[in-house]
């Protein structure tokens, strides 16, 4: 097995821009029922992940700031509390499963020096193909 054999490709992935206001992604993660996403850059660059409750401590900690005026704030503003790290597609599949223990879905990058986004490692894919092999 390698990283890759688990890999959900970027053009399936719901992910935001950092260049993105906080409205478009409150929207983003409404819209998919998802409680987190990966924030990719303008070079295609996994920057981190943003989470709902990324988006309340930005609101509770920015005065002034309210639902109307969302649209003032960009995504990379928001300070991140959890660093979700990513995984190259080149290395161990130990390593990636390291990572899923903490993270519901783990960033996939070309390598580490690029940090180009490829896509994410589900934990649900990698439990289900666990459960899947052990119970056959």
């Amino acid at each position: 097995m390698q990283i890759s054999d688990f890999l959900f490709p970027k053009n399936k992935v719901a992910y935001i821009s950092a260049s993105a206001n906080m409205q478009e992604a409150l929207e983003k993660l409404e819209q998919t029922q998802y409680t987190a996403i990966p924030v990719i850059d303008e070079e295609g660059k996994y920057v981190g992940t943003l989470s709902e409750g990324d988006l309340l401590w930005k609101m509770k900690c920015t005065a002034g700031l309210r639902f109307d005026s969302l649209n003032t704030v960009k995504v990379h503003e928001i300070k991140r509390r959890i660093r979700n790290e990513s995984v190259s597609v080149k290395a161990n599949l130990e390593d990636m499963l390291e990572l899923a223990a903490d993270q519901n879905f783990v960033p996939v990058v070309e390598d580490e020096e690029s940090q180009l986004f490829i896509g994410i490692i589900r934990r649900k894919d990698i439990i289900e193909y666990y459960t899947s092999n052990i119970t056959d």
